[in-house]
């Protein structure tokens, strides 16, 4: 699903890249999430070229004075903003590039990155170089056994490298330095390894994450980074034959020695570009005495130390006499991925990036149609369905302009849109054909498709962070062999989301103080029935609209605990409304009834 997102958020002028633990396939606990975006209008390079290309902003490296893996970025032609005049000369200021990219959601600078203040989503506005860069020329002939492949090594080089927005801390030219980033590269090594080389680098990561980072002293020490780049090369140094089942315990009892070896002597050589010592400046005095204290000790658990993590530790000997069935097996993934904090923001962020919604749209059209019949062409689908919700948003209903073909044309644009919406969830889709209706005053049209959508909130339907009841459990099992973009489609409720200025939200939702505003489609699909019959007169069926709104809320159903906030700001403004009905008599709806 990483692929197939990156591939449709892509175009022209910006390329998405999923990177990170999540990027690589591994869904870490405490982690975050990490997006590269590329900005293709603009390229670098080594040496100067003398083609001009009138739509690209040229800048070249100038590497001399600077650390390994750094470089200055000098600015050819073209425009961009940032740029700093540095020695008679126009450099690209990575830190005011950074700046740039600062806005609601995303308003804290974390390292390279613009972040959330929650530290979900760190976001990284890249450069990219389409040629290898000549720091790293060594690797390419660097002896080695049989990994990585040549296909392999053949298509990291393809890929050239980026430059990220940081600088070394400390040095005088920190503010327009950059470094020289192999992200794609690594990604793509990555996806060479075998079970247990990924084995042994996820058990780091939950040393790392779970017992290591727990002391104070030792917190900002050690990164993921510096993990990976010692199973790269350990990776390098052994035959692949190596890393084997049988083999786990030896092979992450080495990776950990040569760990250790490296906080030891200070020493942790870049992978692709070795005199950049990683760990220069950064691991010495009393804080690498305590890292070493503390490595040390777990170390003489041997393979044991990892069940120090309680990730591990909650795996029970005994569990293992009891045969797994298949469908436990399959119930528990689905499990994950409807709990994961990944998948989930990953989706929110996605759905409400502004940038080229109608592009990514048609890109979503192209690739359903031309991608022959497989999982990867529902899963175009899925997104194709999602992308329709956010476009249609944009199409202008309540224009100024009195020409009835006009808006005609602008309706039907959109309940074109929004019929494609239906197929990524059970009920989402509907409830916001449901809102178009609402918005063009078809109160009964809406109410048809309302009490649809509520047909479909039946006890076996799952939501986000939802736990699977023992009924929902038998209704899994009949789904086992459908793909998990399919099983959205019948199982799986999507929260009702409008964008910033939608076209679709009702009126009386636009007083609500929120860019972003989401709500359960359960609560959501009684408050559009109770809007309707507010807007038909009709004083009774409001009462049951609110009746059934207060219940959902009530018995959280299909509700998850984030969202219940949600649902009672909906019942507090059907409330409101009701009052406005009959003002002479303030309590004839009682919520206790």
């Amino acid at each position: 699903m990483n692929a197939v997102r990156d591939n449709l958020q892509s175009n022209k002028y910006v390329t998405f890249i999923t990177s990170g633990s999540y990027g690589e396939g591994l869904e870490m606990r405490r982690s975050d999430i990490d997006v590269m975006m590329v900005q293709m209008q603009h390229e670098v390079c080594e040496e100067f070229k003398s083609h001009y290309q009138p739509k690209i902003t040229l800048l070249l490296m100038e590497s001399d004075d600077v650390k390994p893996c750094y470089t200055l970025l000098r600015l050819v032609y073209g425009r961009i903003p940032g740029v700093y005049k540095h020695n008679g000369q126009q450099y690209l200021s990575s830190t005011l590039h950074k700046q740039g990219f600062l806005n609601n959601g995303l308003n804290i600078i974390h390292g390279p990155c613009v972040s959330d203040k929650e530290g979900y989503i760190d976001s990284a506005a890249c450069l990219h170089c389409k040629t290898w860069v000549s720091p790293a020329i060594q690797w390419i002939t660097r002896s080695r056994y049989s990994w990585p492949s040549d296909d392999v090594k053949q298509s990291i080089l393809k890929h050239g490298v980026l430059f990220v927005p940081i600088g070394v801390k400390g040095s005088p030219k920190e503010d327009i330095e950059w470094r020289v980033s192999f992200s794609v590269g690594e990604k793509l090594l990555i996806n060479t390894f075998t079970h247990t080389q990924l084995l042994c680098y996820a058990l780091l990561k939950i040393l790392l994450k779970d017992v290591i980072a727990t002391y104070f002293e030792c917190k900002d020490f050690l990164c993921s980074y510096f993990l990976k780049t010692i199973i790269f090369w350990i990776s390098k140094e052994l035959p692949q034959s190596i890393w084997k089942p049988s083999n786990v315990i030896p092979c992450f009892m080495r990776c950990f020695r040569r760990l250790i070896y490296c906080v030891e002597y200070s020493v942790c050589l870049h992978y692709f570009i070795p005199e950049n010592n990683m760990f220069e400046n950064k691991i010495e005095g009393r804080g690498r005495e305590i890292l070493l204290e503390k490595l040390y000790t777990l170390y003489s658990y041997g393979w044991r130390c990892i069940l120090f993590s309680d990730q591990i530790s909650n795996f029970y000997p005994s569990m293992w006499n009891f045969r797994i069935e298949p469908h436990t097996l399959y119930v528990d993934d689905l499990h994950k991925k409807i709990n994961s904090r990944f998948l989930i923001l990953l989706r929110t962020f996605f759905k409400t990036c502004f940038y080229y919604k109608e592009t990514r749209f048609k890109n979503a059209v192209y690739q359903t149609v031309s991608c022959p019949k497989s999982p990867i062409k529902d899963t175009y689908k899925y997104y194709m369905s999602m992308y329709s919700s956010e476009l249609a948003q944009l199409i202008a209903l309540d224009s100024t302009c009195s020409n009835n073909i006009y808006q005609c044309k602008q309706y039907k644009s959109c309940l074109s849109t929004l019929l494609q919406n239906v197929y990524h969830d059970a009920v989402s889709g509907w409830l916001m054909i449901a809102s178009l209706f609402y918005k063009t005053k078809q109160y009964s049209k809406a109410l048809y498709i309302i009490r649809y959508s509520i047909s479909k909130c039946t006890q076996e339907k799952l939501c986000d962070y939802s736990t699977v009841s023992d009924y929902q459990l038998l209704n899994l099992i009949s789904f086992q062999k459908t793909s998990f973009v399919n099983l959205r489609k019948f199982m799986l409720l999507d929260d009702i989301q409008f964008t910033k200025n939608s076209s679709l939200i009702p009126d009386e939702l636009q007083m609500v103080d929120s860019i972003i505003k989401v709500y359960p489609a359960s609560a959501y699909a009684y408050f559009l029935e109770f809007l309707c019959q507010y807007h038909l007169d009709n004083v009774r069926q409001c009462q049951d609209a609110i009746q059934g709104l207060r219940l959902v809320i009530v018995e959280t159903y299909l509700i998850t605990r984030f969202k219940a906030k949600k649902s009672y700001t909906l019942l507090e403004i059907a409330l409101q409304l009701l009052v406005t009905m009959n003002p002479n008599d303030k309590h004839s709806y009682n919520l206790s009834n």
